[in-house]
């Protein structure tokens, strides 16, 4: 099971259709539109337009089923989903080629704008989802058949962790899970489970056993009498790109909680990690690059001026590094200007204050105009941080975090960032007892995440930076 071979095989057909359907469609133009206009046979020359398109359009399409998200899980397509997000994708697409490449044609009759708006629309979408539907079936039919499988763990002991692996496996058509074991909450004797699967351990070795056995899908089957152990277990799962079900109870079913996603598949409610839609994800992402990018080559005589003050000033290296703790808990090397002196923690690990004797003069000054964070861009780039997501901690002070608050945990479902709602609303955090009232912010901002909202944070920061404040 090669996911990058899989998802290789739509690419390179939707370049194909690509290609063919702008073939189709000139062709279509020479003989029918322009040979109507003037009315004589055109002949079909193919001219530095025709070019130019099969050059060009490819790239066009496959950035817009990579925002669409298309090319994220290929191996749980639904065919019925699959001919949606193709439909709207491809009409978005020939509005955009429509209005930008053909509206300026010169045509006999106005209907011929129709003609060519749904001629270019039926030749990419047919062209497109065809051989989609057909690797999407191939690759249903071998999950049907157990030939894609996808390693699967049961957290739970009790009756309805024992039917739902029942039920699962005497299904006609396989589901695709592969039951590898089971974790246990409470002591292995006499459980539902010990005789179907291998007792792997306590959800405090969660993370070891995933890492073990290359879990992608786990189903929580816990009583409702362990609620903060279920609550426990998502906030630590969240952050991974695992699959998360639980079994919804009578309210969740009663109150729609419940989505069906296949007809005959067991009610378990699937825990979503999108946060934000993905085509808004894609292009955050690509705002990320290209501001980062420019705000580096744009700075450069800035950051040598920054350089040569620092190193005038005090002695030590120009940049401070230092680990902190990023997406789904990896760690990454932060990078900053030095604004502190080089034995600024030689007493233990400490957060600075607003009177902080360890930050230097021209420290100071770099840090109240924030240019003494110019290098968490180049980390931007890297893909280690946002430009809008909260804050990176080290490591110490998150397990500080997490003992007063569980739900910090929430925050690593995202990259970090430059700036965030909580540096926006709060400021900076002197202690761990300010670092978890500003918490609430940063966790509204992941419950409302959108490009919105992030332009709205960045406008603000540069406002609070222009007029002096310390964020």
């Amino acid at each position: 099971m090669n996911k990058n071979l899989h998802t290789l095989k739509y690419i390179l057909f939707d370049i194909f259709s690509s290609i063919f359907s702008w073939s189709i469609f000139y062709i279509f133009r020479k003989l029918i539109i322009e040979s109507q206009k003037y009315g004589f046979q055109i002949p079909i020359e193919f001219t530095t337009k025709f070019y130019l398109g099969i050059s060009i359009l490819p790239f066009f399409w496959l950035l817009l089923h990579y925002l669409s998200g298309y090319y994220n899980d290929i191996f749980r397509k639904s065919r019925l989903q699959e001919l949606g997000q193709t439909f709207t994708t491809i009409l978005f697409g020939t509005i955009i080629i429509f209005f930008s490449l053909l509206l300026d044609d010169e045509i006999l009759y106005y209907k011929h704008y129709y003609n060519l708006f749904f001629t270019l629309f039926t030749l990419q979408f047919t062209l497109t989802y065809i051989p989609r539907l057909i690797i999407t079936s191939i690759n249903n039919k071998k999950i049907q058949k157990g030939e894609i499988q996808f390693n699967t763990l049961i957290i739970g002991n009790n009756g309805e962790a024992k039917d739902i692996f029942l039920n699962i496996k005497k299904q006609k058509k396989s589901t695709g899970n592969k039951f590898v074991g089971f974790v246990s909450t409470k002591n292995n004797n006499n459980n539902s489970l010990n005789n179907h699967l291998e007792y792997l351990g306590k959800p405090s070795e969660l993370k070891k056993i995933i890492a073990e056995h290359k879990i992608k899908e786990v189903i929580i089957a816990l009583d409702n009498t362990e609620r903060k152990e279920t609550e426990k277990i998502i906030n630590l799962l969240d952050n991974t790109d695992i699959i998360i079900k639980v079994i919804p109870n009578m309210y969740e079913i009663l109150t729609g909680k419940v989505k069906m996603t296949h007809i005959f598949s067991i009610p378990l409610i699937q825990i979503s990690h999108t946060i934000m839609p993905i085509w808004q994800q894609k292009i955050k992402q690509a705002i990320d690059i290209i501001v980062s990018f420019s705000t580096l080559v744009i700075t450069s005589p800035l950051m040598l001026f920054l350089s040569i003050g620092i190193k005038l000033t005090s002695k030590g290296p120009i940049l401070y590094s230092h680990e902190r703790i990023g997406k789904f808990g990896k760690p990454f090397t932060l990078y900053k200007f030095r604004s502190m002196y080089v034995d600024a923690e030689k007493n233990g690990e400490a957060l600075s204050s607003k009177n902080d004797s360890r930050i230097t003069r021209f420290g100071k000054f770099m840090r109240k105009s924030k240019l003494d964070e110019i290098p968490n861009f180049y980390n931007v780039l890297k893909g280690d941080m946002s430009l809008v997501g909260p804050r990176p901690e080290r490591r110490f002070y998150i397990n500080q975090i997490i003992k007063k608050s569980p739900h910090y945990l929430h925050l690593q479902k995202i990259k970090p960032g430059i700036t965030s709602w909580g540096q926006v609303k709060y400021g900076y955090a002197e202690n761990v007892d300010e670092m978890t009232k500003r918490l609430k912010y940063d966790i509204l901002y992941i419950e409302n995440m959108s490009l919105y909202v992030d332009f709205k944070i960045l406008i603000y920061t540069i406002i609070i930076i222009l007029k002096g404040k310390n964020i």
